[in-house]
């Protein structure tokens, strides 16, 4: 057996919506599509150089020599599915690829790898939403300036069995943002005094201080606050802390709507608005009118955990 330790921009990408392409196409057709799209992804990886080390039943892993090598390989997958969706015609469910990277040392033992990079770019990958590109600090610090620019810092994120917080970059939707400067988040030093969110739905409630956020609200077991129904995403939306504000952020494809306690409807689709007071956010629909879950917020003052008034 031969181990050996090499430095790797560890790429995770998975394919969604595979439940409803089977119920559209059939088990034969949904199959042997997401087999030809594997094996599509599986290409691309190649051909930036990468290396594929497993298939991941609808994803795959693969391991690149470096950030901007794995970058130019996201973005060939992109264009693929993107070609493979519109030539499945506008009845078939899209496939949705969500990516996460992350750098580092790798142990690579008998054509198969090992180690704690691996961990956190796997569990990256639950944390991303339709269609998003995620990646850690550690890839984001090797991208040249150009690149750097195309992504929105998310601040520090909790990741499922990894002890610290990891820093974590969102690629941004379009390619305008080279053009812009990066948006910036506060690090971990939160004011002692931040406020803080309290989130209920159904039987579960928790408050949320400003130290813990970004707050992943989502169907996905491994979320900050979960919400398990359909019309959720597995990461739907986040609540981040910056500027003394929570700021509620949707990255879904249904979208979500916000109402606050003075009647105001605001309708949130992969966009942002401040949280104050009280109020419902609607995960799943982009207005009171549509069939989505409904989460109700309050924000409360720095050190105050009493429990106030909702809707």
């Amino acid at each position: 057996m031969h181990a050996a330790s090499v430095h790797r921009t560890i790429l995770f990408a998975d394919l969604r919506g595979s439940t409803l392409l089977f119920r559209a196409l059939g088990n034969a057709g949904a199959a042997e599509l997401l087999a030809h799209t594997v094996s599509l992804l599986s290409m691309r990886t190649g051909e930036c150089g990468g290396v594929v080390v497993k298939t991941l039943g609808d994803g795959l892993m693969a391991l690149f020599a470096t950030p901007a090598a794995a970058m130019q390989a996201v973005q060939q997958m992109q264009e693929s599915i993107a070609r493979i969706t519109a030539s499945a015609g506008p009845d078939a469910p899209a496939l949705r690829l969500h990516v996460a990277l992350h750098d580092g040392e790798v142990v690579e033992v008998d054509q198969d790898c090992f180690g704690d990079a691996i961990h956190i770019a796997a569990r990256l990958l639950e944390h991303a939403g339709d269609d998003e590109v995620l990646l850690t600090q550690a890839v984001h610090a090797r991208l040249d300036a150009a690149q750097q620019r195309r992504f929105r810092d998310l601040g520090p994120l909790q990741l499922r069995g990894i002890a610290e917080p990891v820093r974590v970059f969102q690629l941004t939707g379009t390619r305008a943002a080279e053009d812009q400067e990066p948006t910036g988040y506060a690090e971990l030093s939160v004011p002692a005094m931040a406020g803080k969110v309290r989130l209920v739905y159904g039987p579960t409630e928790h408050v949320f201080s400003a130290r813990q956020t970004p707050i992943v609200l989502g169907r996905a077991s491994s979320s900050s606050f979960c919400v398990p129904e359909g019309c959720v995403s597995r990461s739907h939306a986040r609540i981040e802390w910056h500027g003394g504000h929570f700021h509620f952020w949707d990255h879904s494809s249904n979208g979500s709507f916000v109402v606050f306690a003075n009647g105001t409807q605001l309708a949130v689709r992969r966009a942002s608005c401040s949280l104050h007071g009280s109020g419902t956010l609607g995960l799943g629909g982009t207005s009171m009118e549509q069939a989505a879950a409904r989460v109700q917020f309050e924000v409360l003052p720095g050190g105050d955990t009493q429990l106030g008034t909702l809707l």
